[in-house]
């Protein structure tokens, strides 16, 4: 089944993600931008990746979604989210996740599969303004705070495990 993977990514990690699971299910990865280069019905999977940053999905992501609604809801489809607060297990669900649920619950576009993987937290790749928002919300949700570590949170079992169902879709 031709594939396309969507990826709308912050700091690298959710296109990492994307490119993952495009070599496990030989699929083509664009980025959001890249996406409107691409003729949508050419596929016949398409998946969409995003993260979250300070608590929000980038604007464009919706508009493209908005746009794109009608065609991916006759699509078989799926989405991932990316976001730290999924490191926790009781938040790493659609349901539990309160990023994801809120995302699915807003648009129109139904896809056929939904996850949720936990990001990286990358201090030292951070400007000034974002380290310190976010080893502020880090703290505030008991999380790692010292600013010169980086943390890979992604279980890449359970993305392995998401490019397996995505599969037999």
């Amino acid at each position: 089944m031709k594939t396309l993977i969507i990826y709308s990514s912050r700091d690298g990690q959710t296109k990492k993600i994307a490119e993952f699971i495009a070599r496990k299910i030989h699929a083509e990865v664009v980025s959001l931008e890249q996406s409107a280069g691409k003729n949508l019905n050419d596929f016949e999977r398409i998946v969409i990746g995003a993260s979250v940053r300070y608590g929000h999905f980038h604007k464009a992501l919706y508009e493209f979604i908005e746009k794109q609604t009608a065609l991916l809801n006759q699509k078989t489809t799926a989405f991932f989210g990316v976001n730290l607060t999924a490191r926790k297990e009781e938040k790493n669900t659609p349901e539990t996740n309160v990023y994801v649920r809120k995302f699915l619950q807003r648009i129109s576009w139904r896809p056929t599969l939904s996850v949720v993987f936990a990001g990286a937290l990358l201090y030292p790749r951070y400007n000034f303004f974002d380290r310190t928002m976010i080893r502020l919300i880090m703290k505030l949700t008991g999380g790692e705070t010292d600013p010169t570590v980086e943390i890979e949170y992604t279980d890449w079992n359970k993305v392995a495990a998401f490019a397996a169902e995505l599969a037999e879709l």
